[in-house]
């Protein structure tokens, strides 16, 4: 017998990822418990839902584990499809992932297992998490993980001391490819499945046609640097810094033309070429530090920073300006996004991060 069991709660989204997770739990001898979060109740625009929900249930059913469903839908659209509709009117470019994982996975699924006993969550996220004591009340840190072509650390900066204390990251530090490897010998159905890919539980959508469900095509002008109407647009809000496609040139530039900026209220568009599009620094806003404010003690830190899922690491200087911190770049960056999330590494631990302004 295990003296060391624990009651776990593993988030089984229906792919390979959590279910190596759950399966790896359960052959260390733990008592384990899959459970489903249903997030999203529309059906069509590349939602997998239905067949996700039937593939978790399956790798349940397979490792012999109990399966509980947990319905998140309301939450996740007051909370995350919110947030994402709102801060595209506004002319930024949000990132749901991070707020679903803040909100739903380590928010409302950490709250109920906690409530129902269990001793920590696990889900298929591909980061690292150390306790620098080894015992409860340590300092936790929240690492990359392994892979770093899968790397998920980034979608994860919101997490503090409390959730990284009661969650584990069992394939954190594997590869893909042995995670594949591992389902494929454990029988499980979902070892050939493809990654899933899109906003978190809802899957591969077009987003401006998913935006377009609650946010208006209105034609605007497409503008130089220098002001002068260039072209058209069907609508500020659907463009992203650093875009290159989607709008209209009726006057010859002679080189690529990328969007520099947006004025909202004017639903206006700035393109320029692609040196206009890149910035040697920034400032981030509603910042959140892992586990100190490196900024307290400190007039400066050196570090990497990230602003974007899987992006390049950029060396960066982060100082502190009062209510934001300043990055400034070692070289300049080619689509620095307002709304997304810029995260500062040391090494390989995440220690921090916030919203680009």
């Amino acid at each position: 017998m295990n003296k060391n069991k624990l009651k776990i709660a593993v988030g089984l989204s229906g792919g390979v990822d959590s279910s190596v997770a759950a399966y790896l739990l359960k052959k260390r001898g733990h008592d384990v418990v899959g459970v489903h979060m249903q997030c999203w109740d529309q059906r069509g625009d590349g939602c997998a839902a239905d067949e996700d929900r039937a593939d978790a249930a399956e790798v349940a059913g397979i490792l012999g584990i109990k399966f509980e469903v947990l319905n998140f839908v309301d939450t996740y659209k007051n909370k995350v499809i919110k947030y994402f509709y709102s801060e595209y009117e506004k002319g930024r470019t949000p990132n749901p992932d991070v707020m679903c994982n803040k909100e739903i996975k380590f928010g409302l699924f950490l709250d109920w297992a906690v409530k129902a006993g269990f001793d920590y969550v696990a889900t298929g996220h591909y980061a690292g998490i150390l306790n620098t004591t080894g015992d409860v009340g340590g300092i936790y840190k929240l690492l990359k993980g392994v892979d770093s072509s899968k790397d998920q650390s980034y979608f994860l900066y919101l997490l503090g001391q409390e959730q990284l204390s009661k969650t584990l990251f069992p394939v954190g530090d594997k590869t893909k490819k042995d995670v594949r490897s591992i389902a494929k010998e454990a029988g499980l159905p979902t070892h050939s499945k493809p990654d899933s890919v899109g906003i978190c539980f809802i899957g591969d959508i077009d987003v401006k046609e998913f935006l377009k469900q609650r946010l208006p095509q209105k034609e605007g002008n497409v503008v130089n640097s220098e002001g002068d109407i260039i072209g058209k647009h069907d609508g500020a809000w659907f463009y992203t810094v650093g875009q290159r496609h989607g709008f209209s040139i009726n006057k010859y530039q002679g080189l690529p033309m990328y969007v520099i900026g947006k004025k909202i209220e004017k639903n206006e568009l700035i393109v320029g070429f692609a040196k206009e599009a890149e910035r040697a620094s920034f400032w981030v806003s509603d910042i959140h530090w892992i586990h100190t404010d490196l900024l307290r003690d400190h007039i400066s830190i050196s570090c990497d920073v990230r602003i974007r899922h899987l992006g390049d690491l950029y060396k960066a200087v982060v100082s502190n300006g009062g209510e934001h911190v300043k990055v400034a770049l070692e070289a300049p960056v080619f689509g620095v996004a307002p709304g997304q999330s810029a995260v500062f590494y040391i090494g390989d631990e995440l220690v921090g991060g916030g919203i680009i302004k």
